[in-house]
């Protein structure tokens, strides 16, 4: 299968990019996260604050913040024990155990993993894996590596500046186990969902960060260690507390091109043992095509969109009642935050909830991104449609969300849950009880003309970190969101007529209030 060919199925023809024989092998799955053996370790304070609002940066961040925020990020946050299997992909077989993170992923796999380059007082500055089993940092590299990675970043990006650098990795094999090649669209997702939670959880301890999705990539994994036959970083975050700091510069105007290839001479490579728990490794092709057709060798590749305006949609509008931006403790959110399935109940929801929702999710989705660069603030490359029913004083019907005029836009009007309940591939929620459902949508073309086959997962990495602040949203006004992929996209870009706007359905998120089946559940802090 050609990468065009494979890329169309992924989205349109599902059943292509998995074999209908395929058996999954519970018995030898992977863990949910990286071990690595033998190698130097620093215990992180497990005593994590219960609450988290918005403060100022403090001038020295020190060991004890980073561990708090790596566990707000993806640490291990609760055991969980449910009556009833939530993946309805397999039979029920009594109860079911698992580790939860504040964060969703599809199947609870985990497909990505955290690195951080630090420089701080009280720890030897160097590269570190995030140990989310055992809550710790694990040194891979020892050293002051700013030249090196700013470089690997096109010098664009004032490294020395910056206290540390986060690292999102996708290990291959995590949840390719379970999904086959399918896996590939669910890990840009998964990594978006991870970097979104990243940035919000970073703004509390008052970090500024910055989103780099390009970058020399075999640089970067050599930094860090990676064989790019099982893992590979998708996106580069560095963190800081100075207010001036250069984010996006022009690098060196082409002057002295460096490429991936003469930048990782100037390390010794490291191949560090870890464990992932499965005997038999199963090959995955088309994920190391994909792969590799992404890498980006020079800094001749790397594109800025600058400020290119998104293609909108028209029709009648709607003007939702005008409300104030959410200010709630992060904490107590990710706490909250649910997954329902088949746990919706019907009720009603207020114009207002809706305006909450819809406002809070498109206004926390701003952030510094190396495709916008100094056009901070630019319209998305990405947007929200959405399908009511019984919302206060709305028409059942599709609407495109119109965030500049907080306006809903009339694209059709009827009530079309038995639709979207027909396009379901899986009988894993009950449409017929959520009043909202909600669709994020991007170019039909992935962003290929603009960023090549790199452009596919980026664009699956902005539509996590939209519904990331979607979830959040949600949770904070009591309702409940619910992302899925087991969606025709054929259907849902009929309905809202997408096609002569040249947009596509990336993900499904019905929203609404539920009411959690009984489960054992139990935190996982200090």
């Amino acid at each position: 299968m050609n990468l065009e060919a494979f890329l169309h199925n992924l989205h349109f023809d599902t059943d292509k990019v998995r074999p209908p024989d395929w058996d999954v092998d519970w018995e030898d799955a992977p863990l949910a996260y990286k071990l690595y053996r033998g190698l130097p370790v620093v215990p992180l304070s497990p005593e994590v604050p219960l609450t988290l609002e918005a403060r100022e940066a403090s001038t020295k961040p020190d060991l004890h913040g980073i561990g708090h925020l790596l566990w707000y990020v993806f640490g291990l946050t609760q055991i969980c024990q449910s009556v009833f299997d939530l993946d309805f992909t397999e039979p029920a077989t009594g109860p079911m155990q698992s580790y939860r993170r504040f964060i969703p992923s599809g199947g609870a796999l985990y497909p990505n993993e955290l690195y951080v380059y630090l420089k701080m007082e009280d720890l030897p500055a160097g590269v570190y894996h995030y140990d989310v089993a055992h809550h710790r940092l694990v040194l891979l590299r020892e050293g002051n590596y700013d030249s090196y990675l700013a470089r690997a970043l096109g010098n664009r990006c004032d490294v020395s500046a910056c206290f540390g650098t986060v690292f999102v990795s996708t290990m291959f094999w995590k949840n390719f186990f379970k999904y086959n090649n399918f896996a590939y669209r669910l890990q840009g997702l998964d990594a978006g969902v991870l970097i979104g939670q990243l940035i919000e959880v970073a703004k509390r301890f008052g970090f500024a960060s910055g989103v780099y999705f390009q970058f020399l990539d075999r640089a970067v994994n050599n930094l860090l260690g990676l064989s790019e036959q099982e893992e590979s970083v998708y996106a580069v975050i560095p963190l800081s507390v100075e207010p001036a700091i250069t984010w996006f510069g022009n690098g060196n105007d082409g002057e002295g091109i460096v490429s991936a290839t003469e930048l990782c001479r100037e390390l010794t490579a490291v191949h560090h043992d870890h464990y992932v728990r499965s005997r038999r490794v199963m090959e995955y092709p088309m994920l190391i095509k994909m792969n590799e057709a992404s890498l980006l060798e020079s800094l001749r590749s790397f594109r800025q969109f600058g400020g290119k305006k998104n293609v909108s949609c028209e029709g009648e509008a709607i003007t939702l009642p005008q409300v104030k931006r959410l200010a709630y403790d992060l904490a107590s959110v990710c706490r909250k935050r649910y997954s329902p399935g088949m746990d919706f109940v019907w009720a009603k929801v207020s114009q207002e909830q809706l305006a909450i929702l819809l406002q809070e999710t498109t206004a926390s989705f701003s952030y510094r991104n190396d495709l916008d660069g100094a056009h901070e603030g630019s319209e998305p490359r990405i947007s929200l449609y959405c399908c009511l029913y019984s919302v206060e004083g709305i028409p059942d019907g599709a609407y495109c969300y119109d965030s500049a005029a907080h306006a809903l836009r009339r694209v059709r009007i009827g009530d079309l849950r038995p639709r979207l309940q027909e396009g379901m591939f899986l009988d894993n929620v009950n449409l017929f009880q959520v009043p909202i459902c909600l669709h994020v949508a991007g170019e039909r073309d992935h962003l290929k003309t603009a960023l090549g086959y790199r452009g596919y997962r980026i664009q699956q990495m902005e539509a996590g970190m939209l519904v990331q602040r979607l979830l959040l949203a949600a949770s904070a006004i009591g309702m409940g969101g619910h992302p899925l992929l087991g969606f025709d996209a054929n259907l849902c870009d009929e309905i809202y007529r997408m096609a002569p706007q040249g947009k596509t359905s990336l993900i499904q998120i019905p929203v609404g209030p539920h009411r959690p089946r009984p489960r054992l559940k139990g935190s996982l802090h200090g």
